[in-house]
């Protein structure tokens, strides 16, 4: 018998149907009968029948009419929300919303990645986060989780007082607990910590919280179940997600609130979402995928919260963005350039190994790659060659060295973040192989911390000088361009405000940027005296990448925009190519329209790497080219160089993400067609 879950203002209502042809009127007020039934004023409603009332599905939001059979528009156990005409919006019901990120996608397939925890990465969460992936343990893993618990059940029998398996926490870790309240402690720990405030993370973030938490588990020295973490396993699978406030965490001793908030959902308490229900009540969408709340054994609530997962999940997030925006930022300023009608003598060779810095070297070499006038012959470069101008203003003669040290910073902070994603990092310890337990500060945020809130200081200087770009590009004294890019001024406002959202962006990055790890709290009746604030640090640090993309994608507009007015005249094939990627989304501007849409657009390009792709190719041919030594025999043996650091050439012109085994050969492909 079908059965469907209906939210009615407050309270979540199973509706079981014997007829599925029956009507979505009918399910309302089979629905209203059940509300009405529990409340003892009949939930102010005199007469059902003269309530009229809405449905919509929770998933997608999509609202039905009430005449429409349900086995034509609903499926078994769907979640939906009937609201009755002339009531607010239940505050109960929270919807689907994807709050600020740009990245979620749920993909229901087979594809697994196998978590070991050592092994993760960051763009390996980053996609655990979109969907792409469902996820299972290795057997070593299972191995070492299974001794790891057997361990802590031994410490259990034997009455051993040890810090939270059998006493409280902070500052009551010397009160010990009864053997017969050990589950309850637990459980306690999970609901008084479940404390944080604010907006819930995005279903893709919380989907990389949760794949980051059980990798750690996965390590085998926190003392979990094996039963326990194939539960949460099957909860990430089904993409049943607890609510997690985005605030609550000092980062130490670990992201307590928000890992809380996470296993409260596992326990079947609070809400959670799913793509099949939307929020709901944690116990009915756990029940609705045929999953059962955890039961926590002695230690397990400690071991589900004491950890920098919060901060770290989203510094994976931070880092990978940075990094395809550091790439694209590149490509753009290369396309300015063009654009102001500057010179490339400044990205010559001989300059850059007088000062040696890798990201330096690398953005110079990727100038080189797309502007060298031997590969790909500009008409807008010829038009001006024999000009008397001698070299260009900082910011685009000083690209290499400005963008190289923000491609410096991306690589020293993804290291720190990828070692934080496959390590051990709550309190106690377990070792198994040593039969004991040691306590000890993995749980303290502090490296996360300083590296998320160095990420930011370096990106933002992307965004720093790309909006000095658009100055240029609109200011029509320095760029030889119709003043903001539009004929007809006056009439026409062209790009002028789109550069005051640059500079607001960039003026709000100058606070953002402010270190959150310098500060520290004393929390916990001073036991924990020392924190990271790295909860902090991680979200303002995606703030910080995001508003650099959007004042690159403010630049790349510009740019194309600035292209219109040198036309017939014809820049580089990659930078055309990139030209032909964005009028296929935004058409160019004639006259003054609604501007907003149009930034975003090329915004939703750079956030999908759109830019990259279709200029990367060409960057690999010229390296390839231009340093025929370096040409590795396989996509293997150019990972193997680049790790080992003996093919330097290559590792300064293209990031490790290229040379996935897939996008190699697309590489080659493309490559062959240019």
């Amino acid at each position: 018998m079908p059965r469907f879950t209906v939210h009615v203002r407050d309270e979540w209502l199973t509706v079981p149907c014997k007829d599925a042809t029956c009507s979505i009127k009918w399910l309302g007020f089979e629905a209203l009968k059940r509300y009405i039934k529990n409340k003892p004023d009949n939930g102010g409603i005199q007469h059902i029948k003269d309530v009229h009332f809405g449905v919509k599905r929770c998933q997608g939001l999509g609202l039905l009419d009430n005449d429409d059979t349900i086995v034509d528009v609903l499926e078994d156990n769907d979640f939906v929300e009937l609201a009755i005409e002339g009531d607010t919006m239940s505050q109960d019901f929270i919807p689907s919303q994807l709050g600020t990120s740009h990245l979620y996608l749920y993909i229901d397939n087979h594809h697994y990645i196998s978590l070991d925890g050592n092994s993760l990465t960051s763009t390996d969460l980053v996609n655990l986060g979109k969907g792409l992936y469902k996820i299972k343990l290795t057997p070593e893993a299972e191995q070492k989780v299974v001794q790891s618990r057997e361990l802590l059940d031994t410490i259990v029998k034997e009455n051993k007082v040890v810090y939270g398996i059998t006493t409280g926490f902070g500052k009551f870790a010397r009160t010990v607990i009864p053997v017969s309240k050990l589950k309850e402690l637990q459980e306690n720990l999970l609901r008084s910590h479940s404390s944080g405030l604010g907006s819930p993370l995005s279903p893709e973030r919380t989907r990389m919280l949760l794949a980051l938490r059980i990798n750690v588990l996965a390590k085998g020295h926190s003392g979990i179940s094996l039963e326990t973490l194939h539960s949460m396993i099957e909860a990430f699978n089904a993409s049943c997600l607890s609510y997690v406030p985005e605030k609550g965490t000092v980062g130490a001793s670990g992201d307590l609130a928000p890992l809380s908030h996470l296993a409260l959902g596992l326990m079947g308490e609070g809400k959670m979402w799913s793509p099949k229900s939307g929020w709901a009540d944690a116990k009915y969408v756990l029940e609705a995928h045929g999953l059962k709340p955890i039961s926590l054994k002695p230690k397990e609530g400690l071991a589900l919260i004491n950890g920098t997962q919060m901060i770290t999940s989203l510094g994976a997030e931070a880092v990978e963005r940075a990094e395809a925006i550091a790439q694209q930022a590149d490509i753009i300023a290369a396309l300015t350039l063009e654009v102001l009608k500057g010179t490339t003598k400044a990205f010559d060779s001989d300059i850059h190994e007088l000062r040696p810095h890798p990201g330096q070297k690398e953005v110079a070499l990727r100038f080189r790659s797309l502007l060298d006038s031997d590969h790909h012959p500009s008409e807008i470069a010829e038009s001006h060659r024999f000009c008397d101008r001698v070299q260009d203003a900082y910011t685009m003669r000083c690209c290499p060295q400005v963008h190289g040290i923000v491609n410096d910073t991306i690589e020293f902070v993804k290291k720190i973040i990828n070692t934080e994603i496959n390590s051990a990092t709550d309190n106690p310890m377990m070792f198994a192989e040593r039969g004991e337990t040691i306590s000890g500060g993995n749980f303290h945020g502090e490296y996360p911390a300083k590296a998320l809130d160095y990420l930011a200081i370096g990106v933002h200087e992307l965004a720093s000088i790309s909006e000095r770009r658009i100055e240029r590009l609109c200011n029509p004294s320095l760029s030889e361009l119709p003043a903001f890019l539009v004929n007809e001024g006056g009439l026409n406002s062209g790009f002028m405000i789109a550069h005051c959202t640059a500079a607001a962006l960039v003026s709000e990055n100058k606070v953002l940027c402010h270190p959150s790890s310098i500060d520290s709290l004393s929390t916990s009746a001073a036991t924990e005296d020392h924190v990271s604030m790295g909860g902090w640090a991680a979200r303002k640090a995606l703030r910080v990448v995001e508003h650099v993309e959007q004042v690159l994608a403010i630049e790349l507009l510009a740019a194309c925009q600035g292209i219109e007015f040198l036309r017939p005249l014809r820049t580089t094939t990659p930078l055309e190519k990139v030209y032909d990627l964005v009028r296929a989304t935004v058409k160019p501007w004639i006259k003054d329209r609604f501007m907003a849409p149009d930034i975003e657009a090329v915004h939703r390009l750079l956030v999908d790497q759109k830019v990259w792709n279709i200029a990367g190719p060409y960057i690999e041919k010229y390296c390839m080219e231009y340093i025929p030594e370096s040409r590795p025999s396989s996509p293997t043996a150019f990972i193997l160089n680049v790790h080992n650091n003996t093919a330097q050439p290559p590792s300064v012109c293209l990031s490790l993400s290229l040379f996935s085994s897939e996008r190699w050969f697309t590489g080659l492909a493309a490559t062959a067609t240019i």
